[in-house]
């Protein structure tokens, strides 16, 4: 079965998770990824560890489970840009590859005469996507970003945590890299918009995406209650800032999520509690008169939520429709009946573990399952292959690079 992006090649120059995520995405939709490594360590999150997998032995290897999560799929061919051999090694693969993905920052890969005005010498119909912090004008365009710096700077943590006042009060990051991944996902719709425009006039361009631009456009509803009322939006812990009943409750034995979401639920749901005059109190009656009044209600509901069991509660408002459900840990997400149904988990083939685990990929084509490529890759484990196969390069002229140590695998 042909998969949606077969007809096309990726040259990921990038590394940690935003570029690579988006580069595993396409991979998963069938492109032809080739990642570009560094010789002698590869991608950074290769040690980022432990946890490694283990090889057939029981041992631990050198591939740590962060660069398992984002680079399957791919083609490893390690080397070294440093040099003008490995320079030219990727002007070769630009001109025959349709999408370029780099994390440099600003004019790094223009540093080594690979930047998009370079390669576009070479092949006008590129697209070459940049990701950076900050994005390739402005102020801060010359800083390093990561995830957890951008995910302050950009507002998140600001609404993240509990208010203060409260136990464990603070800013707190997303328990992962969300920033990085919203911002691969971003890039992935960026260079599928920009192949499609370059269908019609068979011009490439250069895709500036920013961690910062990212996080800012994310904060959604957020972020508008700011523009709308001026008035930037704190921390509520599990609570909704637009939303009344909408959080975390304890219940007698744990903690669960009541998303209430519209009138008639919140009808359902206190009439389920045994509480039907919650329903017409001219304060709770409306979404609008439970954000005002959320001060009175919410110690009510954690009342008397804590009267029962979780599973009596769940089994009680799913009876009546209201949204509720437990806070799994990781072991219960992929025990869950309807994450196993989904196909969620799955092995693929791996030249040191034999098997390596992997998330599968959430997109799903009724009829048409996804052919994925193979397991994130060794390093270099593709050199040869890459080299020889694309660039038709001979035995000997590989073996020259390898000796000179621009190549590796």
């Amino acid at each position: 079965m042909t998969s949606p992006l077969s007809h096309l090649r990726v040259l990921d120059m990038s590394r940690i998770l935003a570029g690579p995520w988006a580069a595993q995405t396409l991979a998963d939709l069938g492109a032809e990824v080739i990642k570009v490594e560094r010789v002698g360590g590869g991608d950074d999150t290769r040690s980022w560890g432990p946890p490694f997998i283990k090889d057939t032995n029981g041992n631990d290897t050198q591939e740590s489970a962060y660069f398992m999560s984002t680079n399957r799929g791919k083609k490893s061919l390690a080397l070294d840009i440093s040099k003008p051999e490995g320079q030219a090694v990727i002007r070769k693969l630009a001109a025959k590859s349709d999408i370029l993905i780099e994390n440099y920052k600003v004019g790094g890969l223009a540093a080594y005469g690979l930047g998009y005005e370079d390669l576009r010498q070479v092949n006008p119909g590129l697209i070459y996507c940049s990701i950076t912090g900050f994005g390739q004008t402005g102020p801060f365009s010359s800083r390093a970003g990561y995830d957890f710096l951008i995910q302050a700077m950009g507002g998140l943590m600001s609404v993240t945590g509990e208010p203060d006042g409260k136990p464990g009060a603070g800013p707190q990051k997303i328990g992962v890299a969300l920033t990085d991944i919203l911002t691969g996902l971003y890039m992935t719709i960026a260079a599928l918009s920009a192949i499609a425009k370059r269908d019609t006039t068979g011009e490439g361009c250069h895709v500036d995406m920013a961690l910062l631009d990212v996080t800012t456009a994310t904060m959604a509803n957020q972020a508008l209650n700011f523009l709308v009322t001026g008035k930037a939006p704190g921390r509520m812990g599990n609570a909704h800032p637009n939303i009344v009943p909408y959080e975390a409750f304890e219940a007698s034995d744990m903690y669960l999520i009541v998303a209430v979401g519209n009138d008639g639920q919140y009808a359902r749901f206190v009439e389920a509690a045994g509480q039907p005059e919650l329903a017409t109190d001219a304060r709770f009656s409306s979404n609008a008169a439970r954000v005002d009044n959320r001060d009175i209600l919410i110690p009510i509901i954690q009342d008397f939520m804590k009267r029962r069991t979780g599973a009596d509660w769940i089994d009680s408002l799913e009876k009546v429709g209201v949204p509720c459900g437990p806070i799994n840990n990781m072991e219960q997400v992929f025990a869950h009946p309807q994450v196993q149904h989904r196909g969620m988990r799955m092995e693929l083939d791996h030249p040191l573990a034999g098997t390596v685990p992997q998330v599968a990929n959430p997109i799903k084509f009724t009829g048409q399952p996804h052919v994925y490529q193979g397991a994130p890759p060794t390093l270099g484990q593709h050199s040869d292959d890459v080299l020889s196969g694309i660039l038709d390069m001979s035995e000997d002229e590989i073996a020259a690079l390898k000796s000179a140590g621009i190549v590796e695998g």
